[in-house]
């Protein structure tokens, strides 16, 4: 499908900040087929918009009523003018281009093509009235003014964008990514307004590059999958002009460019092969000749870009041998008259490898991996060069759009004989290390723009009094940064330990403390970074995972995988606590103290207390206490929660996204809550602080999971609605860190060498709250079917029959109905409703409800009603079903061998595990459950686990339980799923089964 913006009254598509919710929020579907429906309500042709001079679209005398792109200027964008915030997180302040985020150059990062290898370019789009430049990272593209220090994120991806081009003209930008659900975007660079989004064009796999023909009406993508693509953009056609799939044997294309003199002819290139592509009306053929070192007996080199002469016939490729091969028609034989494309010369240009290939004016230029920038002339000869620049490897070159001026005053000469003025374009340049540097010919003054991270970036800090940002790199860079004036205030790079792994300021904010993939920390002054001799500890070999201090400042403790290490200011001791990776590392304090306590969170669910007043003597840190807290969930972040109740809580979130409260002190489960079901659970999360701007009894917490950024309303309660997240790193988030004043979050993508700046909206998200009901309305639309559905009946129908139950099924007395039931019924209906919690999952509800106001009334609470209930059930039942891959996950970790290529589990092996591990069940008990579960047990089951009486119980499982134990039958004829293994041994999707066999979301 594809969509297009209109030209007179109909809306265009979404601007970037009205889009967030589509690209961010975990309902991808529905989302992206309301983008669809927004996107394909226009109807004008887009042709009349790029047929104006220059690119400026024509104005429509007959409708005074046009839309933004039809009366957006150069100047409409940059700055850009205050707005109504309608979300809760806004990347207002994205710091693409104040260097925060710059993963596109490296060809190690995410964004570049695992197959091609190309990096994003640098374009120039204009740099007289101001300097503004577009390059792109993660999944959004930024059009960044250097000269008011201003940006535009061009927002709309929701996967990492893999390729961007523009128009010659500078006025339409277009980019593309290679998700599953990938996207063609076309954007207005004037107003910033997407007015074109190709859907559904690319399920190979994404693209891979993209062209824009010289009159910017044709766009040519060739997609990952080795398919070529030439979309009319410019009119509302579903389907491309014309599709053909290339021989794989040709290489992977990693380059692709429009004839500037002709739009029917295309040439693309890979490593070693060029391919010509000629198109007639609805075809598009391609050929292929032959280019070896036997062609000309020298080594040509691999191929890096190829551009057409600006005569036409001719092309031109660059290699890494420092060599430009000259393409030319000639004739196949001297009998032939169709003339054919063929290599005709090699040109040694060069001693270095050329990495980039371009044209501007009469020039031919090149880019090597020296970081010199080279000019030709037409006959291949040396006019001018930049080697001055102290460079590493150019990646991309762009020339700007307007003119040289007419008077050749204060250029440079060229190396010719005549000694000419060398007049030329000002233009932009990239290299792999990160840095995009601006050429004024004119002087040949270089200005460097961006100089930033180009390896790994997952430590990201926040000052606790002051608007002010630290993050660090792989590469050995530590920079502090104001974010509201958008200048950086120091940096300081590591030489020696280079990886920087986590910082963290200390709760005054005068130290610094960074942690390095070596196992060192430093702690630094904050202001100037500079450290002293005591203050560098290096007390393991293994990767600093955590690093925190503790309230007072005087205690530091860093977690290394398995290891806490306790520091105060010299080295106190270390314990090997637990026996998976540490999950989180936090400091508190004790009720009614100022006291420091030091707890630790493993992937071995357990949670781990540190007796900090005893721990004296050096090289000795003892544990307080050890707390298994989970069963099968695996913990993954913690957090004190604040003060909103009489009790003091730990708030804990896990793999299976819930979240659970547990006393401070007893470290009992106390209430457990349905975490954001955003595509993955939460990672890390933070309450923001206390900001004088909002209602000092509101309390919200901002969360990362793995792609995504979201806030959330306390108190937490399972309500859906009071939670919003946007997706921020498609490949994955590693950090987070909270502005003092509550205004920001700053989330570092890791690979992707990126940290992104978030600003919150609370108004917006309390808004979102308020809409989606109040009291028990949000917690009905979690149910199948609703208030209305069956599940809300069978739940009103178990519940009175609960009452009857307990005042005697056989009694003719007159019944006393009441909208509570006694606390121990609770197990009975969860089960009926098919939730089967654990013994240790119904001791936590029971304890949930018994205490949730003993604190208030010093008085247990015995009985429930069907509100509360009805948020227990949602609260505890497992967020999804079972999913196919887990399922056979368990199959081929508890079975032994294989039958029809199936994996089995044996029976007396199950039957062994269910009796000795885990909380162990009895034969009978075990006999009840599968009888039960088969159909065999006429009650359904007593009304107690272990009330079934039967003696011959050995007997009962021996003969209805088979001996190997397949998916298939454990599925189907046990638990009721009608599934069959094929379907889930060979389907690509994860769904999830309900008992009904659906596929529940």
């Amino acid at each position: 499908m594809s969509g297009i913006g209109t030209e007179s009254n109909d809306p265009l598509p979404s601007p970037p900040e009205e889009q967030q919710a589509t690209t961010g929020l975990d309902k991808d579907e529905e989302d992206l087929h309301q983008r669809k429906e927004e996107d394909s309500k226009g109807k004008g042709e887009m042709s009349d918009r790029v047929s104006g001079q220059n690119g400026e679209p024509k104005t429509d005398d007959q409708n005074p009523t046009v839309s933004q792109v039809y009366t957006a200027t150069k100047m409409t964008l940059l700055p850009k003018s205050p707005h109504v915030k309608t979300h809760a997180l806004v990347n207002e302040i994205s710091f693409l281009s104040y260097t925060f985020l710059f993963n596109y150059i490296s060809k190690k990062k995410s964004t570049i093509c695992e197959k091609c290898n190309v990096a994003l370019p640098v374009f120039s789009l204009q740099d007289q009235d101001q300097l503004v430049i577009l390059y792109g990272g993660t999944n959004v593209a930024v059009m960044y003014d250097q000269t008011s220090n201003s940006q535009h994120v061009l927002q709309g991806h929701s996967s990492p964008i893999s390729c961007l081009c523009v128009s010659e003209d500078r006025r339409w930008l277009v980019t593309a990514d290679r998700g599953q659900e990938s996207l063609v975007i076309i954007w207005d660079s004037f107003s910033g307004i997407p007015v074109r989004t190709l859907f559904d064009s690319h399920p190979e796999g994404g693209v891979a590059v993209l062209a824009l023909s010289k009159d910017s009406k044709y766009l040519d993508f060739l997609i990952c999958s080795q398919r070529v693509c030439i979309w009319d953009w410019t009119n509302e056609t579903e389907d491309p002009l014309c599709v053909t799939d290339l021989n794989q044997e040709y290489g992977f294309q990693n380059h692709i460019i429009f004839n500037p003199n002709d739009i029917t002819q295309l040439l693309s290139n890979s490593e070693s092969q060029v391919l010509f592509y000629t198109r007639d009306k609805q075809h598009l053929d391609y050929i292929a000749p032959e280019l070896l070192d036997k062609t000309f007996n020298k080594v040509v080199g691999m191929l890096s870009q190829s551009v057409f002469h600006w005569r036409g016939l001719q092309a031109l490729s660059a290699t890494s041998a420092g060599n430009l091969v000259l393409w030319d028609m000639v004739r196949a034989s001297s009998t032939s008259r169709p003339l054919v494309r063929r290599a005709v010369k090699l040109i040694p240009l060069q001693k270095d490898g050329i990495t980039v290939l371009t044209l501007t004016d009469s020039f031919i230029v090149t880019g090597d991996t020296l970081g010199h920038v080279k000019f030709y002339d037409e006959n291949f000869k040396l006019i001018s060069w930049y080697s001055e620049f102290n460079l590493d490897p150019i990646t991309s070159i762009s020339f700007s759009k307007e003119v040289p001026p007419n008077s050749s005053q204060g250029y440079l000469k060229d190396c010719t004989l005549e000694a000419k003025m060398f007049v030329i374009r000002n233009f932009v340049l990239s290299t792999v290390s990160s840095t995009v540097v601006h050429v004024n010919a004119q002087g040949g003054v270089l200005q460097t723009l961006l100089r930033e991270h180009c390896e790994a970036l997952h430590a990201v800090a926040c000052h606790p009094q002051q608007p002010v940002v630290a993050m660090g790199s792989h590469s050995g860079i530590l920079k502090v940064w104001d974010y509201e004036r958008k200048v950086s205030i120091c940096s300081r790079v590591f030489e020696k330990e280079r990886h920087i792994q986590c910082i963290a300021y200390d709760p005054q904010g005068f130290y610094l403390a960074v942690g390095f993939a070596s196992g060192s920390v430093h702690v630094l002054d904050a202001c100037t970074l500079l450290s002293e001799a005591e203050e560098r500890f290096n007390f393991s070999q293994d990767c600093i995972t955590h690093i925190t201090f503790s309230p007072d400042s005087l205690y530091l403790a860093t977690a290394v995988s398995r290891h806490t290490i306790m520091q105060r200011w010299k080295y106190l001791g270390r314990h090997h606590s637990h026996y998976k990776p540490i999950r989180d590392l936090l400091f508190g304090v004790y009720l009614d103290s100022t006291q420091p306590r030091l707890l630790s969170l493993g992937m071995d669910r357990r949670l781990v207390e540190y007796d900090l007043q005893n721990s004296k003597v050096k090289d000795e840190l003892l544990i307080l206490s050890s707390e298994r807290i989970e069963q099968s969930a695996v913990p993954t972040c913690m957090a004190w929660y604040p003060p909103l109740t009489t009790e003091d809580f730990l708030l804990t979130a896990s793999d299976l996204y819930k979240m659970k409260l547990f006393n401070s002190t007893t470290k009992m489960c106390r209430k457990t809550l349905l975490g954001p079901t955003y595509g993955s659970p939460v990672e890390k999360m933070a309450m923001l602080p206390f900001s004088k701007d909002h209602d000092p009894s509101a309390h919200y917490m901002a969360y990362i999971t793995n792609d995504k950024v979201g806030v959330q309303i306390l108190p937490i309660d399972g309500n859906p609605h009071k939670s919003s997240a946007l997706i921020c790193h498609p490949t994955g988030v590693s950090a987070m860190a909270c502005s003092y004043d509550s205004r920001y979050v700053f989330t570092a993508g890791g690979s992707d060498c990126t940290v992104l700046s978030w600003e919150i909206s609370l108004n917006a998200l309390e808004a979102a709250a308020s809409l989606g009901g109040k009291e028990l309305i949000p917690f009905y639309s979690l149910l199948d079917g609703g208030r209305d559905g069956e599940l809300f009946r069978e739940m009103e129908d178990f519940f009175y029959y609960c009452q009857l139950r307990n005042q005697g099924i056989d009694s003719m007395e007159m019944r006393q109905v009441s909208t509570r039931i006694p606390l121990a019924e609770v197990p009975f209906v969860m089960r009926a409703l098919g939730f089967f919690p654990t013994e240790q999952e119904l001791e936590d509800m029971q304890n949930e409800v018994k205490f949730s106001r003993y604190a208030e009334s010093g008085r247990y609470v015995t009985d429930i009603d069907l509100e509360e209930f009805i948020k227990l059930y949602v609260n505890h039942r497992p967020a999804f079903g079972i999913s196919r891959k887990e399922l056979l996950h368990t199959f081929q970790v508890l079975g032994d061998s294989y039958v029809m290529g199936e994996p089995v589990v044996n029976k007396n092996e199950l039957l062994e595990l269910l009796q000795d591990r885990g909380e162990h069940m009895t034969e009978n008990e075990l006999a009840e459950c599968f009888t039960t579960l088969v159909g065999l047990n006429s009650e359904g089951g007593g009304p107690e686990l272990g009330a079934f009486e039967c003696d011959d119980a050995e007997d009962v499982l021996e003969s209805e339980i088979p001996e190997e134990i397949s998916m298939e039958t454990f599925a189907s004829d046990i638990l009721g799923f009608p599934i069959y293994i094929k379907e889930i041994l060979h389907s690509s999707q994860e769904g999830m089964l309900s008992p009904s066999g659906s596929e529940v979301a």
